[in-house]
């Protein structure tokens, strides 16, 4: 999803990916970013990954009431809608 499709454009554009940003969500054929399951799992795996910012799909946004305030207070969590977002 948004992780191949940034990767694809890094090899492109010869731009690196950084290290410290984690991301996930489907990619439809127009760009727009779609929910996933697991928010809770993926942002403790990226947190005990030592990961700092974590790009998620705009419509799971309203999960992040589930994920405990510890989590959510050492991770900076961007919500994306499109790939245009999350490539920026």
């Amino acid at each position: 999803g948004c992780a191949m499709v940034t990767s694809i454009v890094s090899v492109l554009t010869g731009i690196p990916v950084r290290r410290d940003v984690a991301m996930t969500g489907e990619i439809t054929l127009r760009g727009r970013v779609l929910p996933i399951g697991g928010l809770k799992e993926k942002l403790l795996a990226a947190l005990r990954g030592g990961i700092k910012t974590v790009l998620i799909p705009a419509d799971n946004a309203k999960d992040l009431a589930e994920i405990p305030d510890n989590v959510k207070k050492d991770l900076k969590i961007i919500p994306a809608s499109t790939i245009d977002e999350v490539l920026k």
